[in-house]
This record gives C-alpha cells, structure tokens and sequence, in this order.
C-alpha cells in the first residue's frame, strides 16, 4: 500500500504538471523549444571549426622588394587577410576602433635597405589585445611568418657567402622544436568551446527551470493544493465560474475543479510523498532534458571513435549534473519563500560557473579563493569529466569519482528540496510572496 501511494504521488505530480505545461506555453517553450535553439544555435556559431581571415591593415613606409614579399608572406597565412594598406597611423587607428581590422603591421622606412646591409630592421605590429583569442592569433601568424622571411633572407645570405643550403638552414637554426599536439590537434573551436558551451547554458536552463517549477507554487499560493493532489486527496486544480459549472451531463475532471480547503496547510505531510511528488513534479523536464542531452553529446564526439563505456559515463553525467540543477534551483527559492530572490541567486550563480571552470582560463592560474568557488560548482567537475572522456580518451576508472559525487550531490539536494517544501508548507502565511 506504500509504494502503490509512493506511485501514485508520482504520477498525480506528472499529470498535474503536464496539465499546466500544455496550457502554459511560455513554460513549455522553456522546457522543450528554448533548449532544442540553445543547443542547434551554438553549435550553428562554431560551425566553422577554425578561425581564418582575420583582418588586419598594413603600413609600408618601405615599398621595396622584401617589403613587398612580407606583404605576400601575409596574405598567404590562413589565419590572416590584409583587409588593406593604410598610409597614416591615424587612419589604421580608426580602422582599428571601428573593428575594421584587429592589428596593423608597420613596415618601416630603409626596411630593405638595413637586411641589405646587414643591419636591424625591425617589423612593429600593433595588435588590440582587448580581444585575446583574436590577438593571439594573429600575433603567433604574424611571428611566423617574420620568423619564415627572416630565415629566408639569413638563409639567402649564406648561401651568397659559399655555404651549402643544407648548412645554411643548420646554421641559422641549430635548435628547433618539434611539436606534437596530443588532444585536438586540428585545433577545432566545436569540441574545444561549442561541446562545453552547451552544457553550460542547458545547465543555467535547468536552474532556472527549477526555480521556477516549485517557485510559481510558492508564488501563486498553490502548493499546498498541489501537495493536497498529489497526497491522493480529493482535491481540484482550478474553479471554474458558476455559469461553467457542469450540468449532470458532464462530469467534472479532478484536474479541472477546486475543494475548499486545498489552500490550506496540509495537517500532516510525508518526506516521501513530497520526493515523489518532486520527481514527478519534474519528470517532463527531465525527459526533455535527457533528450538534448543526448543532442548535445552526438554534436560534441569527435570524429574519431569513443568507447561506449565513456558515452555512457558523460551522459549519465550529464542527466546528473540536468537533475542537480532542478533541485539546486528549487533550493534557492524554497529556501527564500521568492520566485524572484530565486531565479536571482540562480543567475548569480549559474550564469558566471563557466569562465570558473577552466575551460577558457586555466584554473591553476587563478586565485586560491576562486579555486575554492570552482570547486563546489557542479559544472566545474562535470567538465572536467566531458573533456577527459570525450576529449582525450582518458581511462572511465578516472572520472568515476565524478560520477559519484554528481549522484550523491543530487540526492542530498533531493532530499533538501523535499525538507524545505515540508517547511513551505508549514507556513502558508508566507505564500504569495513574489
């Protein structure tokens, strides 16, 4: 008899919700439609997988013949265009505050003349740093492609001076390094950012989803019709006015009519009705959830083969870190008796968790005190998890501690929604509160 109430409290909530979400379409786009855009549009964004042709302006205030082959040298780089040639620093500066072009590379007078004579003839480029992705670009294609012409001209030189060409290049490079990137080598932007990115916002969805779900409740003064419903009581959902009252030919619905007392405060009320209640309450989030989950996760697998056990692992990980960000949000604003302070602490918290978890910033390089902030968020560890299975191929034996602390992070949170209802409903005084 327990677990056929336990059972029916988890049903009575999922057609109590599915109820509100087909008659509520805003409610609904945010479970269902806004992810699906959310996960579609950003991967839309990096669709193009590198970054090439990047503008930048020049300046040759030399014009002669090894100028000009540095203006070849650039145009030749993928990663840069030389959108055009500028004759005044202050028209380049322009350009550059207008974001025409990111950088403008100086050529300076006598440039051709000094390699001629052996002497220093030094290339200024002026880069705006504000955009670092940008700038670094830029900055390592133009080093290489100075670093190239300059190897050419010592190279040629030597070569003048009687010395083999095979010498020459030892001679003019006796170090050199070879590089062997191991995890994304073709460094593509998709699994580098946009297969973060998407579980990062479905992450702040999911929070808002669950502040909002048990908020709207708490704001309406429904929670307690709702516990009275899912309780098995023989409770309605709405009142319809006197002139729609079913005549004998109709009956009413239990999902369409009010009782006198389901406002009220519940006399007594069960932990475990409330957790399946929860569950229930949050079962067709859920299940949109797992299946952008599943979305997400075939956009972010590289085109090599990935093992089945480490598929498994980042989505069970996923649908983990999808249930913890219901319950934290249902957290924030049980616990505030306010939709509003809610879905505020849920943005404070959610919105930056990205640029903590070390993705884009290396997080050895941040402060001790943002360490600890990165540590107890829950996107920081399932990261780390997505790109040591998806990424790098690491073994499955090392992210299960992940694993492990996702779930038991969503029961304690579980359990805490649960206590901090019981409490909601202990209070009806405090029902209404925006």
């Amino acid at each position: 008899m327990r677990l056929t109430k336990l059972k029916d409290a988890f049903v009575r909530s999922a057609a109590y919700e599915r109820r509100f979400l087909a008659k509520n379409l805003w409610d609904l786009a945010m479970v269902f439609w806004i992810p699906l855009a959310t996960v579609l549009l950003i991967w839309w964004i990096f669709s193009q997988i590198q970054i090439t042709d990047l503008p930048i302006g020049v300046i040759d205030n030399d014009r002669g013949p090894v100028a000009n082959t540095a203006l070849r040298y650039l145009e030749a780089n993928p990663n840069l265009t030389v959108k055009q040639l500028y004759h005044t620093p202050a028209a380049a500066k322009a350009a550059i505050l207008q974001r025409d072009i990111y950088a403008v590379v100086i050529i300076p007078e006598d440039f051709s003349r000094n390699i001629l004579l052996s002497k220093p003839a030094p290339i200024v480029l002026q880069v705006n740093a504000q955009y670092g992705t940008h700038s670094g670009i830029i900055q390592t294609s133009v080093q290489s492609v100075i670093g190239t012409l300059s190897a050419g001209v010592e190279m040629k030189r030597l070569v003048k001076q009687g010395m083999a060409p095979s010498q020459a290049a030892i001679a003019y490079s006796p170090i050199s390094i070879q590089r062997i990137s191991l995890f994304n080598a073709a460094t593509d932007y998709q699994q580098f950012l946009a297969s973060t990115v998407i579980p990062a916002l479905l992450h702040i969805l999911a929070m808002v989803i669950g502040a909002t779900t048990i908020g709207r409740e708490l704001r309406d003064k429904r929670i307690g019709r709702w516990y009275h419903f899912i309780n098995g009581s023989h409770v309605y959902l709405t009142l319809p006015p006197k002139d729609d009252q079913p005549n004998n030919d109709s009956q009413p619905s239990p999902l369409d009519n009010v009782s006198a007392n389901q406002n009220q405060e519940p006399e007594e009320v069960s932990i475990l009705v409330l957790v399946f209640g929860l569950l229930g309450k949050y079962f067709w989030p859920l299940l949109a959830y797992s299946i952008w989950s599943i979305l997400a996760l075939w956009l972010a697998a590289p085109q090599q083969s990935i093992a089945i056990s480490a598929l498994m692992v980042t989505y069970i990980s996923l649908i983990l870190l999808m249930m913890l960000s219901f319950w934290l949000g249902a957290i924030f604003t049980l616990g505030s008796f306010s939709l509003r302070m809610g879905l505020s602490a849920t943005g404070f918290i959610s919105a930056p968790s990205y640029a903590f978890a070390g993705v884009t910033f290396p997080y050895v390089a941040i402060s001790k005190n943002a360490q600890h902030w990165s540590d107890v968020l829950p996107l920081t560890h399932y990261l780390k998890l997505h790109i040591a299975q998806l990424q790098m191929q690491a073994p499955v034996i090392i992210s299960l501690p992940i694993v492990y602390g996702l779930t038991l992070a969503t029961l304690v949170t579980l359990y805490l929604t649960a206590l901090l209802s019981k409490r909601a409903l202990a209070h009806p005084e405090r029902w209404g509160a925006r």
